[in-house]
């Protein structure tokens, strides 16, 4: 019976195949996938932008009207904190069902989790205005509507912009989320990436949400600035 036959020396550990690259950051990766990426891109920033649209022009007459008549306030918070605690998995497969529209279904749950950060810092926001600012236009003759939207309002723009600040920043992570019913912009691609395994798929879509998330608040940091000059005028004075 012949004798078995001995690995040579030094090979001992190295027999099993190649792996295959599997890189975090892929370069290659983008240029050969730019045309996905940049449509799943544009998925995410037009979703982002309408939900937050659709949210502001909600919230701005809810928190007014629960400003105007204060026994609204209460109901009003607590509803739209209610809908803020659903989970997002939870709502967008339930509600789908229904819609029957992916689009639809994500956009609708967009807006709900944004009516809380709006709604409330807007309310804020109408709170804070100084009494003495409301009493000289009291006395100037304005009057309750015209007071809100030419006093009041405006004075709590500052509050309104950091609420829209939160809602944009929460609303670009939450896209992602629509990919339970397979409409999540660049959630598509993390979800490819973690089925695949292909980590330069997931690093790029979530590098690509950090940046329209830094770059949307910086965005809307600027235009609150410029909105707002008075404010700038009040730190620089203390």
């Amino acid at each position: 019976m012949p004798a078995p036959v001995s690995a040579p020396p030094g090979t001992v550990g190295q027999m099993t195949p190649e792996q295959p690259a599997n890189p975090w950051l892929s370069w290659q990766y983008v240029q050969d996938n730019s045309d996905e990426i940049l449509r799943y891109l544009g998925e995410h920033v037009t979703l982002t932008l309408q939900a937050i649209a659709i949210a502001l022009v909600v919230a701005i007459p809810l928190a007014a009207l629960a400003h105007a008549w204060p026994r609204l306030a209460g109901p009003l918070v607590a509803t739209t904190g209610v809908l803020y605690t659903i989970p997002s998995l939870a709502l967008f497969a339930v509600v789908y069902p229904f819609i029957r529209d992916r689009r639809t279904t994500v956009l609708l749950g967009l807006v709900l989790y944004a009516l809380l950060l709006l709604v409330r810092n807007t309310l804020v926001g109408l709170r804070g205005v100084d009494p003495a600012v409301t009493d000289a236009a009291r006395g100037l003759g304005y009057g309750r509507w015209r007071m809100l939207f030419t006093v009041e309002l405006p004075n709590a723009l500052p509050a309104v912009i950091t609420g829209l600040r939160l809602a944009s920043v929460s609303t670009v992570a939450l896209v992602t989320v629509g990919v339970v019913i397979g409409y999540g912009g660049l959630g598509q691609l993390m979800f490819r990436g973690f089925t695949s395994g292909y980590h330069a798929q997931i690093m790029t879509a979530t590098l690509l949400c950090l940046a329209l998330g830094l770059t949307i608040d910086l965005v809307l940091y600027l235009v609150g600035r410029l909105v707002t000059p008075w404010s700038r005028a009040a730190v620089s004075a203390r």
